[in-house]
């Protein structure tokens, strides 16, 4: 049984809420967001709260639930707020730069530099040639736009190269030894 799904969402005032079904939309001042909830979910709106329930004739509506509320939640935070991700580009001759075009040039010790061209609702920031912020209002969009730019030059074990989060920590590991 979802704990997640027992605790109601409560709503800012600036944010506006509509239920169609099981289509909910969510408008805020950084943009808008809709997404279809499962249908053995439940979803009400009263008193500036969203409430879940599960209907109980799924098996799995107690999981359903709980997984509705934390995406609902997440729009919630994501129209108000933003997300965002900071990744950090360390190596020789590592440099990021940002064309007009919301495209993105990286320099990553290939032969040629790598173009990646990003979504209309993404927002990128480069406050110095080797770091990058990745803004959005949608969590999941944003986490795989900073995913797939890591995946360019994944940190390699031995020296620390590539492209990191800002949080993240690399293990280095000890040279070979004769």
């Amino acid at each position: 049984m979802s704990r997640v799904a027992k605790c109601p969402i409560f709503v800012p005032s600036d944010i506006d809420v509509q239920l169609d079904s099981q289509v909910v939309l969510i408008k805020g001042k950084y943009g808008h967001l809709s997404r279809t909830i499962h249908r053995s979910v439940k979803i009400q709106y009263l008193n500036n709260q969203i409430v879940f329930s599960p209907r109980l004739s799924f098996s799995d509506a107690w999981a359903q639930a709980g997984t509705a509320r934390a995406l609902i939640n997440s729009m919630i935070i994501g129209v108000s707020k933003r997300f965002s991700k900071k990744l950090h580009f360390s190596g020789v001759g590592y440099r990021v730069s940002i064309t007009k075009e919301n495209t993105i040039n990286m320099s990553l010790g290939y032969s040629h530099v790598i173009t990646y061209c990003l979504p209309k609702n993404i927002a990128v920031e480069n406050p110095s040639p080797t770091e990058i912020i990745v803004k959005g209002i949608d969590k999941q969009l944003v986490g795989q736009i900073a995913a797939n730019l890591r995946s360019y030059r994944i940190p390699e074990p031995y020296k620390g190269k590539g492209i990191r989060y800002s949080d993240e920590v690399v293990r280095i590991k000890e040279a070979k030894k004769k």
